[in-house]
């Protein structure tokens, strides 16, 4: 786990006030910071093919951008952070759902 945070991953890690998403930009797979106090809310589904089970990179709707994850398809739930003042919100999966989602509930962003 990275210094200084809560939770980290291959794919996200997230410390008191902010989410780092790695992989998000195509094609550079730069990361991206989100500022907890940016998002409205999360929502967390189960993982099918009709809310982004195969899309491992990008979009499919310009409305959900998903940051890079190779091993979406085998996971069991995605989170959807929907972000305030902005148009597009991002869809992701983590390598520890459970101990996410406890996480995020904690910080009383899921709906």
């Amino acid at each position: 786990m990275k210094t200084g945070f809560t939770y980290s991953d291959s794919l996200i890690s997230i410390s008191d006030d902010t989410i780092i998403f790695n992989d998000y930009y195509f094609p550079t797979m730069k990361e991206k910071t989100v500022r907890l106090a940016d998002i409205e809310k999360i929502v967390v589904r189960p993982l099918t093919i009709w809310n982004g089970k195969w899309r491992l990179h990008g979009t499919g709707n310009f409305k959900i951008w998903y940051p890079r994850d190779n091993g979406r398809p085998k996971r069991d739930r995605v989170f959807f952070a929907k972000l305030k003042n902005q148009w597009i919100n991002i869809g992701f999966t983590v390598e520890r759902a459970d101990q996410v989602e406890k996480i995020f509930a904690g910080k009383n962003l899921l709906k």
